[in-house]
């Protein structure tokens, strides 16, 4: 099932994401429907909020960054928790499903440790680098009600305001369904 990209302005994007318990959910079903939404719409990564569920679930898929990534990287995860990061950073442009259109380049930590389960309940603790880890941190900042654009500095976000307004109210173009919290 594809579901509709949550856009910008809707309130499930700003709050923190609920734990999922262990049986509460299909969690197989949910990581499939999630997976065949972010493919069409084009993305790598996609959380729970951006779907209009405040729940604690993101996946990603790396191929389309295949020369960046390096290697596989399909993964589901559930309740996660960044439990370190490097201190040294890196830019990097980000964009976002729910704000089509605009992208901007993103200060993040280069190394994270990540603890997870996946959708059969597995805990892993895993280091990701690079584009993995930054592929991690927007989406684990979905799951915590932050969006790529609350990491611009204040003129940067002024730059930006009409553009934001503007997808909030379906005034965009998108490839793919999106739900659009002021369109009348």
């Amino acid at each position: 099932m594809i579901y509709p990209i949550v856009a910008y302005g809707d309130p499930v994007l700003k709050k923190v994401a609920q734990d999922i318990k262990k049986g509460e959910i299909d969690l197989k079903q949910l990581a499939s429907d999630m997976f065949e939404t972010m493919y069409e719409a084009g993305g790598v990564g996609l959380a729970g909020p951006q779907i209009g569920k405040s729940l604690r679930i993101f996946v990603a898929d790396g191929s389309p960054l295949e020369k960046e990534i390096q290697g596989d990287f399909k993964k589901v995860f559930i309740n996660p928790i960044i439990v370190e990061e490097s201190e040294e950073e890196w830019g990097y442009e980000e964009g976002c499903l729910s704000i089509p259109g605009i992208r901007r380049e993103i200060m993040r930590p280069n190394k994270l440790v990540i603890q997870y389960f996946d959708e059969n309940w597995k805990e892993y603790k895993e280091e990701y680098t690079g584009i993995k880890a930054r592929i991690i941190q927007h989406e684990y900042d979905h799951i915590e009600g932050i969006l790529f654009t609350d990491h611009l500095t204040s003129l940067q976000k002024q730059l930006i305001k009409g553009k934001l307004v503007e997808i909030s109210k379906g005034k965009v173009d998108a490839d793919y369904r999106m739900k659009f919290p002021l369109k009348k």
